[in-house]
């Protein structure tokens, strides 16, 4: 069982504020006609000293944003530009959120506390710079999902219910609106990089990777310019981040490079989906008409990203170590992949050939009997059976056999189900919060994912990262 985390020291590192000019936009947040508590992560809280707070104390920040002492003066609403399905819009930023401070977590990483929902940004265009509520519980849902299925991401700190009735197309209106807060490391987007290239902004665009080097340290300190040893960084996180998604059986819906954070951490969970099914064309998005970013593109879409900011790096370097880092990605992959699936599986790495025929044997098992992951990795886990009589069933057990199993003690294990987060049970928490503003289905539904993450042992380590 995993130790929760020791509630930390608070401690303020506003240090985004070295780059306040150019990076981003002093906005306000909007004066809401209430601040409803719905959800409060002490959990996460705990890392940067915040779980402390009183519900009162956490409100005032949180859904008045006051200032959090000795941080930011006020919130800054990032500016970016973006590839949107490959097509590049100038016109992008932070349109309904900000960030709005900055600490560091008990290990020192610089964190950053950023939102969704908290009104009107130079950026907003036509938009009203709402999140509805049923918005802000499927975020809370994908995040905690995620956590536990050993996915680096942002994490849903608050969300506090505003009082407000919005209108939107792909839900029924008027619904509720909520203003939410997450815990990330960083908001650093491509799309950052992207917008200073366009502008020719050359000493900017050298502070920003001097800045990401040092708040989001990693490896490759013998690279012959730092653009280039940070553009090496990304690459591996960004092939890490392509793997667990693929191992979580996760469809993001809307990888634009606007979406990728150059820490490899996800964030910023729209119409996101779990595989009922085995299904590379599965796609989250009811506007992806295309499948561009399909279940089974993910890993190319993400790679196509890292492209982007070597075009945009360069702005400080030339190509050729650009492209030397950027062909790393698919043997990085693979070795993501590999160590991740077997983490899920429950069993010990033999080897990169081994484990990659293993994890063939397992999608075909999948494919032809209709499994999600959850329900295969669930049933197999440790190297356990049942197994069927059907050739791939067969030859899937052959391929467990000398594997050794980890730990799988947890009674977890014992369970009838596994845990999942499929879009019909997302709709059955959400019904009664809709109808009678009852939320036990929702804090029910976190205890079990939690317990889920516990079961799971202790997560891989994030690629691309050393410490502070």
């Amino acid at each position: 069982m995993q130790a929760l985390p020791q509630d930390a020291i608070y401690r303020p590192s506003p240090r985004i504020m070295a780059l306040a000019d150019w990076i981003g936009d002093p906005v306000k947040a909007a004066d809401f006609p209430e601040t409803i508590l719905r959800w409060r992560n002490d959990r996460a809280a705990a890392e940067i000293g915040l779980a402390r707070l009183t519900d009162q104390e956490w409100v005032r920040h949180f859904g008045r944003f006051e200032p959090l002492v000795d941080n930011m003066p006020g919130p800054l609403a990032l500016r970016y530009h973006g590839h949107q399905f490959r097509v590049y819009n100038p016109d992008l930023g932070d349109g309904r959120g900000f960030t709005f401070a900055q600490m560091l977590d008990a290990g020192g990483r610089q964190m950053d506390l950023g939102t969704k929902g908290s009104g009107q940004t130079p950026w907003s265009r036509a938009g009203d710079g709402r999140l509805t509520l049923k918005g802000a519980v499927r975020e809370i849902l994908a995040t905690e999902m995620l956590e536990a299925l050993g996915v680096n991401t942002s994490r849903t700190l608050s969300v506090i219910e505003t009082g407000e009735s919005l209108y939107r197309g792909d839900e029924p209106s008027p619904t509720r609106s909520a203003v939410l807060v997450r815990l990330s490391h960083g908001h650093i987007r491509i799309g950052t990089f992207q917008r200073l290239a366009a502008l020719e902004l050359e000493d900017e665009m050298a502070q920003l990777v001097t800045y990401c080097l040092a708040n989001f340290p990693g490896g490759h300190a013998d690279a012959p310019h730092p653009a280039v040893r940070f553009f090496n960084q990304v690459v591996e996180r960004m092939a890490d981040m392509a793997a667990s998604y693929m191992v979580a059986g996760f469809v993001h819906g809307v990888l634009n490079s606007d979406n990728m954070n150059v820490t490899g951490e996800s964030f910023d969970y729209g119409p996101w989906r779990w595989l009922p099914k085995w299904d590379p064309g599965f796609t989250a998005a009811y506007f992806d008409h295309q499948g561009l970013y399909a279940y089974g593109r993910q890993p190319e879409a993400i790679h196509w990203n890292c492209g982007q900011l070597a075009v945009a790096l360069r702005t400080l370097v030339e190509a050729p170590p650009l492209i030397e880092a950027l062909n790393r990605y698919p043997e990085l992959y693979q070795q993501a992949m590999t160590k991740r699936w077997l983490w899920r599986l429950g069993v010990e790495q033999r080897g990169l050939e081994e484990d990659t025929a293993l994890i063939g044997a397992c999608e075909k098992v999948m494919a032809t009997r209709g499994l999600g992951p959850d329900a295969f990795f669930f049933t197999h886990r440790g190297g356990r059976g049942p197994f069927g009589a059907s050739e791939e069933e067969q030859a899937l057990k052959a391929s467990l056999a000398p594997y050794v199993a980890t730990d799988s003690s947890h009674p977890y294990w014992s369970d009838a189900a596994p845990q999942s987060m499929l879009i019909d049970e997302v709709e059955a928490i959400w019904a009664p919060i809709a109808g009678q503003d009852d939320w036990s289905g929702l804090f029910a539904k976190v205890d079990a994912v939690r317990r889920m993450g516990e079961a799971m042992g202790a997560r891989p380590e994030p690629v691309g990262h050393s410490a502070a």
